[in-house]
């Protein structure tokens, strides 16, 4: 379904990555991997079309995802390394906002159910920026409960976490993959997902 092939990336003078392909179907989930500086991120980007590629090409069910346009990205969710919260909105507010400008309209109480099983119950009304910064990820994450768009790219979902939060969104991605979504995620953690088919890939 996502298929990534001969995939390259220079930033400045510098050669990122050249040669990267690789093939998804649905439940698979693929673990990219590298050192601080090997690209990942931007690789990330380039899937999502945030970012150009110097060569290579990105197929979505079997079409070039920049013949694609918009139609790609309503097929994707991005959570990049950032939370992309508003500090002066509660996270409720973030919650709301967030799908709203996905055009995805999420509903009070599936937000609230959202936000608690994300262990923020009793913060709901709280503006982010007294939030801890493992809080604020939560907040971000809570994302992930009501999203079902086909593809996520996930870049360090597991930063700031403590270990039971881990399990959780490790679940969440799982289900996810249970239900024959495909997943692309950065981490430097050794986290197991209980379900789909874990692939690898090493940059550098």
């Amino acid at each position: 379904m996502l298929d990534v092939s001969n995939l390259g990336c220079v930033r400045g003078e510098r050669n990122l990555f050249s040669g990267v392909a690789f093939r998804l179907g649905g439940g698979e989930l693929l673990y990219l991997q590298g050192e601080n500086g090997s690209g990942k991120t931007s690789l990330l980007r380039i899937i999502c079309g945030l970012s150009p590629a110097v060569i290579g090409e990105i197929r979505w069910r079997g079409r070039l995802t920049r013949d694609l346009g918009e139609d790609y990205r309503r097929e994707l969710f991005y959570l990049g390394h950032h939370n992309a919260i508003k500090e002066d909105l509660t996270p409720l507010e973030n919650l709301r906002v967030s799908a709203q400008l996905a055009d995805e309209p999420l509903d009070e109480s599936a937000a609230l159910d959202a936000l608690a099983q994300l262990g923020l119950a009793g913060r709901e009304d709280l503006a982010c920026r007294y939030l801890s910064q493992g809080q604020k990820r939560r907040v971000a994450l809570a994302r992930l409960v009501n999203q079902r768009r086909p593809l996520w790219v996930l870049d360090e979902p597991y930063v700031a976490l403590d270990t039971a939060a881990i399990e959780l969104v490790a679940g969440l991605i799982g289900a996810h993959l249970q239900r024959g979504g495909l997943a692309v995620l950065t981490t430097h953690q050794n986290v197991a997902v209980a379900a789909g088919t874990v692939r690898e890939l090493r940059l550098g």
